[in-house]
């Protein structure tokens, strides 16, 4: 896969989005970072799946524009926008007796043409997609035998064969055990710090959208509450307000990132005296009790300063292809 990515300017105005007249996306806002790992959060069906399919060219808008470098992407021939674009659905259907290594040559489809065909550049890129996630040894596998983890890391062998300058992946670590989510993680982190690629995903996950994103976009019925940094932009008010739910931010103990720490209807706010955080009025971290003030995000108490949202020990950093998933 070929070296430093070059910037794009993608971005959404006044964008809405439909299913057979039912809108989910409602005069939306949006410029995309260049450069950057950008997460979108929300609730279930507050329109995320659906605004990555719209910013993918993968749905048409009901009105508004999506804008690729200047121009409307479904202005642009598919075969165009996918060199720059690459897109990892929420629920991707592989056609049946496929193997991996075929499918994820399929992402190479953008890059060839009349006068371009298969070289041993595609074999390589391929190669090193299949490694970057850890599929090497399922290359000869029917993706059918596979189990859903091993698909998932298939799926994003694809989009990183097709080589994209801007990737947007629909819960990537969908179907993944903690481990191989960190693994995917890191490894979208690694593309974009080492090869400038623009990262835009959903997660569910707001704790490891918080450590990993640069950038957050809080959705809620189809429209932004907010963007920003995640230290600026997950607040307790803005948590109920996009989820429903009461909740404390506290800073990961990992990397100082702000961390969500919900409360429900049965484990309330108690605490043992001296040993816990104690929340204060806005949900953030108050008083530490006896053992001292509570590290805020991007410290580490007495243990000296912790990395910026990324896991400690790790050079961690953070990085697409078939038929989409409905809204959400």
């Amino acid at each position: 896969m070929s070296g430093r990515r070059p910037e794009h300017e993608l971005r959404a105005e006044a964008l809405s989005l439909a299913y057979d007249g039912d809108l989910v996306v409602r005069d939306l806002d949006l410029e995309v970072p260049a450069g950057a790992v950008t997460a979108i959060v929300g609730a279930n069906g507050c329109g995320k799946s659906t605004l990555l399919r719209g910013l993918a060219r993968l749905l048409r808008p009901r009105s508004g524009v999506v804008v690729l470098d200047g121009r409307p992407v479904h202005e642009r021939p598919a075969k165009e926008v996918a060199r720059t674009i690459g897109i990892l659905p929420q629920s991707a259907t592989a056609p049946e007796g496929i193997t991996v290594a075929d499918l994820v040559g399929r992402g190479r489809y953008p890059h060839q043409g009349w006068f371009r065909q298969w070289t041993s550049t595609d074999d390589a890129v391929v190669r090193a997609a299949l490694e970057a996630t850890a599929t090497l040894d399922l290359a000869s596998r029917r993706v059918e035998e596979l189990s859903g983890g091993q698909r998932q890391r298939v799926w994003i062998a694809m989009a990183l064969a097709q080589d994209p300058d801007v990737l947007l992946l629909d819960e990537p670590t969908t179907f993944l055990d903690v481990a191989h989510q960190i693994d995917v993680l890191d490894l979208l982190h690694e593309q974009n710090r080492d090869r400038g690629t623009t990262v835009v995903m959903v997660l569910h996950d707001l704790n490891m959208a918080a450590r990993y994103a640069d950038h957050l976009v809080v959705m809620a019925h189809g429209q932004v509450l907010a963007t920003g940094a995640p230290a600026e932009v997950l607040t307790a008010e803005l948590v109920g307000r996009a989820f429903g739910v009461e909740a404390r931010i506290l800073p990961d103990p990992v990397c100082g990132s702000p961390m969500v720490v919900p409360i429900g209807r049965f484990h309330g706010a108690q605490t043992t005296p001296g040993s816990a955080v104690q929340p204060g009025s806005d949900g953030t971290p108050g008083s530490a009790g006896a053992s001292g003030s509570a590290p805020g995000p991007g410290s580490a108490g007495a243990s000296g300063s912790a990395a910026r949202s990324h896991p400690a020990g790790a050079s961690s950093a953070t990085g697409s292809a078939a038929a989409p998933a409905r809204a959400g």
